[in-house]
This record gives structure tokens, sequence and C-alpha cells, in this order.
């Protein structure tokens, strides 16, 4: 069995005892996910990198002190801890970007990024940010097939034509994935009452 083949908590816990590779595995698995997530919010190749660097040794130094508990859920984890340290970033510099998404190329719909303000305070972003991440999480708990769709479309920017010959599938039954994803993802910012319009 290949590093591939092994889900992020066995990784994780490979990790803790003293396999370095496992957590290779796991920044190879989620450093592109986790880079885009930063250099969409300070829109800055260099700043974002470092960002980056920080998240990962917090993210080690977490793991080494035994301090994980996220119950198997690496990446909304580790994308937290990047989004905090962007946060944190905003509020030494007095810096506050408005975030855009254009990731969905044809802006049908706009899940992450759904509050616009031209003038939106450093409370404002975080408020937002925090949302973002919430919404993230919620994303791990729709159905598989459904969840496949809804990244390759958001976090791959990947057209519906492409994920339909990827999966397999037609790209109506693709779109069909996508709305029913979207109908399930409302319904559980209804649950969790947070405050988002797409």
């Amino acid at each position: 069995m290949t590093m591939d083949n092994i889900d992020d908590r066995e990784l994780v816990s490979a990790y803790i005892n003293g396999d370095e590779k496992a957590f290779e595995a796991l920044l190879l698995r989620h450093k592109d996910r986790i880079y885009r997530f930063i250099n969409m919010k300070v829109r800055d190749g260099a700043l974002a990198q470092d960002i980056f660097q920080d998240a990962f040794i917090k993210i080690v130094n977490t793991l080494k002190a035994g301090n994980y508990n996220e119950e198997g859920k690496f990446l909304p984890w580790a994308m937290r801890i990047a989004h905090n340290l962007v946060i944190d970033y905003f509020r030494k510099n007095n810096k506050v970007k408005l975030i855009s998404e254009s990731s969905s190329q044809r802006d049908d719909f706009n899940i992450f990024h759904t509050i616009k303000q031209q003038d939106a305070s450093i409370q404002d972003q975080i408020t937002k940010g925090e949302l973002e991440s919430q919404m993230v999480e919620l994303v791990e708990y729709l159905p598989e097939a459904q969840r496949d769709i809804l990244r390759m479309r958001i976090f791959k920017e990947m057209s519906f034509k492409d994920i339909a010959e990827l999966e397999g599938i037609s790209i109506n039954t693709a779109l069909g994935r996508m709305r029913y994803a979207l109908i399930n993802l409302r319904k559980m910012i209804e649950e969790h009452n947070l405050v988002v319009h797409f």
C-alpha cells in the first residue's frame, strides 16, 4: 500500500508515531489547496509562501506536541490554521483586502465569498474568514459524489465538461450532483445559523 492510499487520519497517526514520510504525504496531498487558499486572500505570491511555511511549521509543532484532536479532519483543521495566520498578518499590518472569488469561472453561484462589501473593517474580514472556514468544514459532510463534484468545480476550477469526462458521467449528471451539493450546503448552513446569500 502506498501513502496515496492511506487516509489523512492514518497519516497523521503515523507521523505522530515518528514516520516522517507520512507528513511528506500529507504535505504533498494538501499543499496546493492550502497555498491557493492563502494566496487568494493576500494576493501576493511571496507573502503567501511565507504564511504557507508558517502554517506548516505550526501544524508540525501542534502535531508533535500531541495537541491534534480533529477526528481525522486534517484539511479543515490545517485551513483554519492558515486562515488564522492570514488574519494575524492583517491585524499586525493594519491591512484589509477585499476577498474576491473567481475560481468558479462562470459565476452563476458563489459559495465561499458571498458577502460583498467595498469597505470591510477588520472585524468584517475576520467574520467572513470564519464563515469561509465553517463552510469548508461543511463541505466535508456532503455525500462523497457531491463533495467530489464541488471540489473539482470550486477548488480545482474544472469545467462541468471536464468533470463529466473524468468521472465517466454525463454533463447533466455532473450538473445535477452540483445542484444537490448546493441544496445540501444550504440546508447545513441553515442548521448552523450561518448568514450567507448565494
